[in-house]
């Protein structure tokens, strides 16, 4: 199946819609679902599920679907540890094709679907970010994906990938607490975003068919994209963490039991319910603080302390995996984390507190009022 050219410019004018309403009041699964029709319409697959990496739970999960009941994916909890093709799609970006071995590609969980014959995995992910998966089939039916639906199915991905950015953004800002950038943040988006992919889906609308080169400039037109939505997304902005869903409690419960690869020991001082005001705030803080030990260290321990202290609420997150000279300067999530505690009344703090040591250690006032 080859994509004629009024295809291409259907896919990107679907795309750039659901870019430019990224910040419409619409539920999640609405959005995604669309993402997913989308590609049925604009492929031969005839149902397909988008999976997303939760960094907050570190499990992948449903989040919209066409031609399957969404319903039906709401207890589908899984990581990327049981889903090796998604951790194929995502780290070499590409279209993966599972047609076989599906009890060593696939968790039980996806039996429900049955029968599987084959099945295509699109990775979502932009500038080095996963979000997620996007998984298709014929409904079961066997089928062989040629070189230029995979080059589509990817396309789309990327695209998706950028939808989803500009609603992530969107979500943030519109959560942030008095921050004079909003508008302008959305203005420069709609110019330089926006505006690049129009000029790709008028290139594309002419009927011509395209040169080599020209679609090269092309996908460096969409890349060029990315990066402006990446270089929007890195500024310094304060968004408040969205909740996970679960109690701290709860989380670090489950942590106790599996650290998601981590050697995490959990101990909790007096800890009593969290204000539901922090839970969002701390279980960032918490995801952050884990998340840094796995990327940069390589621990044999990872210590998770939570207490009450004297009416303030204490997290405490060390590893001892630092090798060389450790960097106190941390990433973008915890710096924008620590500007959130200052709005709390609370701190945060991270660095070596000793050789071969790293902490992140969140205060906050744990009184209401």
């Amino acid at each position: 199946m080859s994509l004629s050219t009024p295809a291409r410019v259907e896919a990107l004018e679907v795309f750039v819609a659901l870019l430019s309403e990224a910040d419409a009041p619409e539920a999640p699964e609405s959005f995604f679902n669309r993402i997913c029709e989308a590609v049925c319409r604009l492929t031969t697959m005839e149902r397909a599920v988008v999976f997303f990496y939760d960094d907050a739970r570190r499990e992948v999960r449903a989040v919209g679907a066409h031609a399957i009941e969404l319903a039906e994916l709401a207890d589908l909890r899984t990581s990327l540890g049981e889903n090796p093709w998604a951790q194929k799609a995502l780290g070499e970006d590409r279209v993966v094709v599972i047609a076989e071995r599906f009890d060593e590609e696939l968790p039980a969980v996806y039996e429900r679907f049955l029968p599987i014959t084959k099945l295509t995995g699109t990775p979502i992910s932009a500038a080095g970010r996963w979000f997620g998966v996007i998984l298709a089939d014929r409904a079961g039916a066997d089928f062989d994906l040629s070189q230029v639906e995979s080059h589509a199915l990817w396309t789309l991905g990327k695209l998706a990938a950028l939808a989803a950015s500009a609603r992530l953004v969107a979500h943030q800002q519109e959560r942030a607490r008095g921050l004079a950038d909003r508008i302008e943040l959305a203005r420069d988006i709609h110019d330089r975003v926006v505006q690049r992919l129009f000029g790709v889906s008028l290139a594309l609308s002419t009927g011509q068919q395209l040169e080599a080169d020209e679609r090269a400039r092309l996908g460096a037109e969409v890349h060029s994209a990315l990066s402006d939505l990446r270089e929007a997304l890195a500024r310094p902005l304060a968004p408040r963490p969205r909740s996970t869903g679960i109690p701290l409690r709860a989380e670090l419960e489950r942590l106790a039991q599996d650290g998601g690869g981590l050697p995490v020991k959990v101990s909790c001082i007096e800890l009593e319910d969290m204000p539901e005001r922090l839970e969002p705030l701390v279980q960032a803080a918490l995801a952050e603080a884990l998340r840094n030990a796995a990327k940069h260290a390589d621990p044999s321990r990872v210590e998770v302390t939570a207490r009450r202290d004297e009416g303030a609420f204490v997290l405490e997150v060390e590893n001892d995996g630092v090798n060389g000279e450790p960097s106190a300067a941390g990433g973008m999530g915890l710096r924008l984390t620590a500007v959130e505690a200052l709005q709390e009344g609370g701190m945060l703090e991270f660095g070596p507190p000793a050789p071969g040591l790293w902490r992140m250690r969140l205060v906050l006032p744990a009184e209401e009022g």
